[in-house]
């Protein structure tokens, strides 16, 4: 029983670590020093929706740092917040229900995770993502949400100099 228990933690772990994958980091920024370990941060990170073309995700979320940071053992925070947007023409490949997760990330060793779900409100042509972090024995009210009016493409994005 304990063999199968750990067997099914750790396949869940490296589940959720194949779905971070998807995930470009932006960047970062430390919050908080720490002598051993990493520092205590906020990163940022996207993620283009799997299932519709066009739009791209951007969260922050804060990173725990310290030796139990960097070993990944620290539960991370459920602070998180989320910014998506038009990056092409919006197509719609595959059908969704409302509600369905488009992003998932671990924020602990075993049960907390960030998830990212998606709705459409029809009657506003517009894609509505939310992100919350929850817990297998209590749910977190902290959350974000943004919005994606599905808008025509004008064409070629404006010239950007570094």
């Amino acid at each position: 029983m304990r063999r199968v228990l750990l067997v099914g933690l750790f396949g869940g772990a490296l589940g959720a670590l194949a779905v971070a994958a998807h995930a470009q980091e932006i960047g970062s920024v430390d919050t908080a020093f720490q002598w051993l370990g990493p520092n205590h941060k906020i990163v940022v990170e996207a993620f283009d929706d799997p299932k519709i073309d066009g739009v791209t995700c951007y969260v922050s979320r804060s990173q725990t740092g310290g030796i139990k940071g960097g070993l990944g053992l620290a539960e991370d925070t459920s602070d998180s917040s989320i910014a998506c947007r038009q990056v092409g023409p919006i197509n719609i490949k595959d059908k969704f229900k409302d509600g369905e997760e488009v992003f998932t990330e671990r924020r602990s060793l075993v049960f907390k995770k960030l998830r990212v779900v998606r709705f459409l409100d029809r009657p506003r042509n517009t894609l509505v993502y939310l992100v919350y972090s929850d817990k297998l024995i209590e749910g977190s009210p902290k959350n974000s949400i943004t919005a994606v009016p599905i808008m025509p493409w004008s064409g070629a994005p404006p010239k950007t100099t570094p």
